[in-house]
């Protein structure tokens, strides 16, 4: 039998109290969603099945037929060529200076009234003034000369007279005779050399007087001056080539458009032809004018050949400018009091309609609501 054991509790320690945590169920796993492929798949073939159907009906319905109707109306039918042009006036003149020297005196300006012969510049005339000063002199020692030579020739002939009396006699040879004839004849020799000399000197002076005069810049013609390229004190020099001064339009009531009308039009533009024009100053205005000239020198800018047509157009009221850049219209070819359509009606052709004459023209009308083709005498 077990014997009873005696335990010391004075020696037992005291024992610290235990918690208890209740334990975590187990995480399971969570399994596979559940999906249906063959669901997706059926509504994706549905929607192309509807699109596709939409798009058939849409393509084999027949949409309601609309016509673009114009009434046919009489008037004037024309035919026009169309170019660009610039403003011109009719004649301008180059004023241009013959001397060289400093500019002294400047009467002229831009948009200034000139008058033939009005002086609008004057180069400094002293040393061309010199020269004439200096031929005057010259002239007037060949006139003495020649008034001298014309007493030496009075005096040779009363020698000669007076030798021919004494040979008769004999009382001189027939050699102081032949020496007296010889100085007669050569006093009158020198009268002619005298005279050439004078008209030598003459035409010296009046070249002179020609280059002083030409000092004077003077306007050839009456007109406006449309542009100044020289100021006061400038140097001219025109020993190579002569420079521009002025130029001068002749009348700004009369005025040019220079159109450039290409070479597959030009066949058709003759001189009378009538022609219309605006320019971007006036957008509301429009000019008339009439054909002038077509000139026959071709123009040549990267291959483009173009011809120059002069369109005149009167400007009393001096709207037009030079320079202006005007939009061109020429009519070629019109007809008027006749019967007009738009040009489409005679391209127009509708499906499933046959023409009813072959290589005519025809035009399109609506008869009951159905286009029926007629055909066009010209």
């Amino acid at each position: 039998m077990n014997k009873p054991v005696a335990i010391d509790t004075a020696r037992i320690e005291p024992v610290a109290p235990v918690v208890l945590v209740p334990k975590p169920p187990p995480i399971v796993p969570a399994g596979p969603r559940f999906r249906k492929p063959w669901l997706i798949a059926g509504l994706l073939s549905l929607a192309l099945l509807a699109v596709i159907g939409v798009a058939w009906w849409l393509a084999t319905s027949e949409a309601p037929v609309r016509y673009t109707t114009a009434p046919v109306t009489r008037g004037a039918v024309t035919r026009a060529v169309t170019a660009t042009g610039t403003v011109n006036p009719v004649l301008t003149i180059i004023v241009g200076a013959y001397d060289s020297g400093v500019i002294q005196d400047l009467q002229c300006d831009y948009n200034t009234q000139v008058k033939k012969g009005q002086i609008c510049a004057k180069i400094d005339p002293r040393p061309y003034q010199t020269v004439v000063d200096q031929n005057k002199a010259n002239l007037a020692v060949a006139k003495a000369q020649l008034e001298k030579d014309k007493a030496n020739l009075a005096y040779t002939k009363l020698g000669l007279d007076r030798a021919a009396k004494l040979v008769q006699t004999k009382a001189v040879s027939q050699d102081t005779y032949d020496n007296a004839k010889s100085t007669y004849d050569q006093a009158i020799a020198t009268i002619a050399f005298d005279e050439a000399t004078i008209q030598q000197r003459q035409a010296a002076l009046d070249a002179a007087q020609v280059n002083l005069d030409y000092t004077n810049i003077v306007s050839p013609v009456d007109g406006t001056v449309v542009s100044r390229n020289v100021t006061m004190g400038q140097t001219v020099a025109a020993s190579f080539q002569t420079p521009t001064l002025f130029l001068i339009a002749t009348d700004l009531t009369k005025m040019q458009v220079d159109t450039n009308v290409s070479e597959s039009d030009i066949g058709g533009v003759k001189d009378g032809n009538k022609s219309t024009f605006t320019v971007d100053a006036f957008p509301k205005r429009t000019f008339k004018g009439a054909v002038n000239q077509v000139r026959q020198s071709p123009q040549t800018v990267q291959n483009v050949v173009t011809y120059d047509v002069v369109v005149g157009v009167d400007n009393s009221d001096l709207a037009l400018k030079p320079g202006m850049t005007a939009a061109t219209r020429i009519v070629i070819d019109q007809r008027d009091d006749v019967i007009r359509v738009p040009s489409q009606a005679l391209r127009f052709s509708p499906g499933g309609a046959s023409a009813t004459t072959q290589g005519q023209a025809q035009v399109w009308v609506l008869r009951d609501g159905q286009p029926v083709a007629v055909p066009v005498t010209t």
